[in-house]
């Protein structure tokens, strides 16, 4: 169990965590035909804009109230039920979603009421849903912002319905990509069941030029689907920030759940393969057994080039739990830990001790890492300290493709294991440029490096 201590500098020098508004935007995204809002001034949700532009490299819908000085002195309902109108008016959402931000929440706006008002006073906005959340940027982080999100969904558009044995409502969390959550439906559904995702940004945010353009979202969990998730026979949640959606569906239609606190790894999968094929009555498809295979031999070829190398990783924390998890199973030593937000993911990181800081705190940690894992903000501190960098989370701006990224699954696993190695490989060929071969057994790496320690069984290579 690691012990979690929060770093006491006077201030973030080069931010680690994303705030809660981007955390809840991000959720409301993978609804369809939906409008999310940021409760707060232009600068908050410019700001969150440019992140998801930069990293999905796709059009954002993303709108504000637009609170300037007066209307935070005095209320913002008049910004709130100008903003719904305007939104209902020109791109006809069917599902308008509100965050607040530090500046109304500081404030104290009673945006519940305020929603009760307008209902009352414009029946035009009587066809639009509208859903609500509470995330204030000056406490938690992107995956507090999506918690809420989430469950805030639940709560506001799902009522209970019958049970239909074949059907599963998957809440993936933030960490996951789209290819992510492609991956995982596939999964599920070659069990024989239909797969309800709330939120499914794999529709929305999957880098797919759409037949047309609304202004809303393009894609993702549609209304009716969202509704229909109180029929569902089971929840499957992917991280702990997906237990409070899992106990919303389990309140609201006696739905039972299983929280996975992660999919990237070879015994987390063998799990959810378990739990389906009981739930469905059927084997484990061989296509699974074979990747299972393939990532076992992926195992041992990738750890003769992770075994004992020294890892810093910048996460939150269930990404922060996947990829620990991941490269200690694999020989590596997790030497430094910064993460973003508390969260009960910690206490089953196989690592002495998890910093909630910034990425100055993990730049002087890993002075003697061999490799850094974090977002795109972390390029400046893989510079100075020259080591290699696996850009990994949000944001990621200054690679493309992140939409279809993998690292869950069977395959997505070998993927990921794939990335580590060769960046290990392509680290030590800088240094060694005329020493080839390069490195094939633990043994190898310690000769060439005796201050290394090796901590992991040596196996032939191609064994």
């Amino acid at each position: 169990m690691a012990d979690v201590v929060e770093s006491r500098k006077a201030c973030a020098v080069n931010p680690l965590k994303m705030s809660q508004p981007l955390g809840a935007s991000f959720a409301f995204l993978g609804l369809d035909a939906c409008m999310p809002v940021m409760h707060g001034s232009q600068g908050c949700t410019s700001f969150g804009l440019v992140l998801l532009v930069r990293h999905f490299k796709e059009a954002i819908p993303l709108q504000t109230t637009a609170m300037n000085e007066v209307t935070t002195v005095l209320g913002g309902y008049e910004n709130i039920e100008a903003a719904l109108l305007n939104i209902r008016k020109r791109a006809a959402p069917k599902i308008i979603a509100i965050c607040s931000t530090g500046l109304t929440e500081t404030k104290g706006d009673d945006v519940e009421g305020y929603l009760v008002t307008v209902r009352k006073r414009k029946p035009e906005l009587d066809d639009t849903e509208i859903v609500y959340v509470s995330t204030p940027d000056y406490v938690g982080a992107f995956e507090d912002g999506y918690r809420h999100a989430v469950a805030g969904i639940v709560k506001a558009l799902v009522k209970p319905l019958p049970k239909v044995a074949s059907q599963v409502t998957l809440l993936p969390g933030s960490h996951l990509s789209p290819g992510d959550i492609d991956e995982l439906r596939e999964i599920i559904e070659a069990f024989g069941f239909d797969v309800i995702v709330l939120p499914d940004i794999s529709g929305s945010l999957d880098g797919h030029i759409a037949p047309d353009w609304r202004g809303t979202t393009l894609g993702g969990t549609t209304l009716a689907q969202i509704r229909a998730a109180g029929a569902s026979a089971f929840t499957i949640g992917v991280g702990e920030q997906t237990r409070d959606g899992a106990l919303a569906l389990q309140a609201i239609a006696g739905t039972p759940f299983d929280i996975f606190e992660r999919l990237t790894g070879l015994e987390p999968n063998d799990r959810l393969l378990q739990l389906l094929s009981q739930r469905s009555g059927r084997p484990v498809p061989a296509k699974f057994r074979r990747q299972r295979s393939q990532l076992l031999d992926a195992m041992l070829d990738g750890h003769f080039h992770t075994g004992g190398i020294k890892v810093a990783i910048g996460a939150e924390p269930d990404l922060l739990l996947a990829l620990g998890c991941l490269l200690h199973e694999m020989g590596a030593q997790l030497h430094c830990c910064i993460s973003t937000t508390r969260s009960p993911a910690h206490a089953l990181l196989p690592a002495e001790r998890v910093v909630i800081g910034d990425l100055e705190d993990m730049e002087r940690a890993a002075t003697d890492c061999d490799l850094l894992i974090t977002h795109s903000h972390g390029r400046q501190m893989a510079a100075h300290l020259q080591k290699p960098l696996l850009r990994i989370g949000f944001p990621v701006f200054d690679r493309v493709g992140n939409a279809h990224r993998r690292y869950v699954g069977y395959r997505g696993t070998m993927n990921l294991i794939f990335e580590i190695a060769n960046l290990m490989i392509e680290q030590i060929a800088h240094h060694h440029p005329g020493d080839w071969p390069l490195p094939q057994t633990s043994i190898d790496l310690a000769a060439r490096d005796p201050a290394r320690e090796v901590n992991i069984p040596v196996v032939a290579a191609g064994a």
